[in-house]
């Protein structure tokens, strides 16, 4: 059985603001709650949980909410290599200095 998750507050603000977003995304649209619950085929209380960044709430739900309002491309970009630069500069580290060619086996070097 799974044990009670408690996120820390760094991820409780980055929800409330992605909710908050996505709340005024909706609202900028002109649409109902109800209209994007229904394309995001979930509840319009799930929504009200979503839109308050509700921690407890599927990532998948997000996402589901965020392709109804035509914002679902920008989830693809979240962990996108280009916008990771402490994972590239990793990366970049741990490229050897000089590069050494094997030799090959078996061959002479008498000419």
């Amino acid at each position: 059985m799974p044990t009670p998750h408690s996120p820390p507050a760094s991820i409780r603000r980055a929800l409330r603001k992605l909710g908050a977003d996505i709340h005024d995304a909706r609202r900028r649209r002109k649409l109902p709650m109800a209209v994007v619950a229904e394309r995001a085929f979930t509840s319009r209380s799930t929504l009200q949980r979503v839109e308050a960044g509700d921690t407890s709430v599927s990532i998948g739900i997000y996402a589901s909410v965020l392709q109804a309002l035509g914002l679902l491309d920008g989830l693809g970009q979240i962990a996108d290599i280009s916008h990771d630069s402490v994972g590239q500069a990793l990366a970049s580290a741990a490229l050897p200095k000089h590069i050494h060619l094997k030799r090959g086996t078996g061959s002479s070097r008498d000419g």
